[in-house]
């Protein structure tokens, strides 16, 4: 009897374009294990994402605004949500593997800090071996994930995330999709929340950009996702035509400039910075308090600081105030909203 799983597949080779990532035809898996009756691979390793503890502590962790005042800033697991939303609509059109996208756009993101990009940069300096939160997403997938068994991803999957990140070249066209979406996604619903932190205001953005892109989010998402469209359907490439290009690079360059790297959502930064080295340094001095999952990596051979990173790395913001309180601060004293 077929399966669905079957049947899916066989949809996939008769349907999709042919420069498709095809389910039936994937790379596997590090670890053999049974095929499921009715979801393709693809399919389940969204399943294994989604289900993930990792991908519900995106929902307490920065996306850009340390602490907003708004309850509709996006966090990290919205903004998740809405590459995968983007990533979804053109892998579609293009006749891509959207099952294969949406495992990439869920997962893309997993390895990032608590505090955003300022907490990235804080492990960095301080892990002898350097961290990067592509690379960060791919070793809790692999590694730390399931009580230290990982996940077992399919090679397309665990490339695509790792490959998000500009100047890198996923090897599927999935991948190159939610590499572009990121950067869709990112930069329109950041100047979003920026206006609405009054950081910045709509005149202030380049008009030669908006001209080209749209007054509104929705058109310039809009514009983008029909740029893809129009410029890679039945291609063995995804790309968007130059002068769109150029526009959203001109507008995410204005992003860096005015509010990424010199906004007033900064002020805190170097608070940022001594809590997440005090965290730090007390578990380097003190592994011993750690979880009992971590002590073992560490006492099986891991080294201390890649441990200590894995550990801090996963926290979300709420949980860095709370342990570094417990840790530091005396009992009649708690955090203010915002440090």
């Amino acid at each position: 009897m077929i399966t669905i799983r079957k049947r899916t597949e066989n949809y996939e080779t008769e349907n999709l374009s042919e420069y498709a990532a095809k389910s039936s035809e994937t790379k596997g898996r590090k670890k053999p294990c049974d095929k499921c009756d009715v979801r393709t691979d693809f399919q389940r390793d969204r399943d294994r994402i989604t289900h993930s503890k990792a991908f519900r502590r995106l929902m307490h962790k920065t996306q850009v605004f340390i602490f907003p005042d708004s309850d509709h800033c996006r966090t990290r697991l919205t903004h998740t949500i809405e590459v995968s939303q983007i990533s979804r609509a053109i892998s579609r059109a293009l006749r891509l593997n959207d099952d294969l996208t949406e495992a990439i756009a869920l997962g893309h993101d997993l390895g990032h800090t608590p505090f955003g990009h300022i907490g990235e940069n804080v492990l960095a300096k301080l892990n002898p071996y350097g961290f990067e939160h592509n690379s960060q997403s791919v070793r809790i997938l692999e590694y730390l994930e399931n009580g230290g068994k990982g996940l077992n991803l399919t090679a397309e999957v665990l490339d695509g995330i790792f490959n998000h990140r500009s100047k890198l070249e996923p090897k599927t066209l999935e991948g190159k999709v939610v590499q572009l979406s990121d950067k869709i996604a990112y930069v329109n619903h950041d100047i979003d929340d920026a206006v609405r932190a009054g950081l910045i205001k709509m005149p202030d953005l380049p008009k030669s950009c908006i001209d080209i892109l749209g007054d509104t989010a929705s058109d310039r998402i809009n514009t983008l996702i029909n740029s893809i469209i129009e410029n890679s359907m039945d291609k063995n490439y995804v790309t968007m035509d130059t002068i769109v290009s150029d526009a959203l690079k001109g507008l995410r360059k204005f992003m860096f400039e005015n509010v990424y790297l010199d906004g007033e959502h900064l002020k805190n930064s170097f608070k940022v910075e001594h809590t997440l080295k005090g965290l730090y340094d007390y578990y380097m001095g003190s592994p011993q308090n750690m979880p009992a999952e971590y002590i073992s990596m560490w006492e099986s051979g891991k080294e201390l600081p890649v441990v200590v990173c894995d550990y801090v790395a996963g926290m979300t913001d709420r949980y860095v105030l709370k342990i570094y309180s417990d840790m530091f601060m005396p009992a009649d004293k708690v955090w203010q909203r915002g440090f």
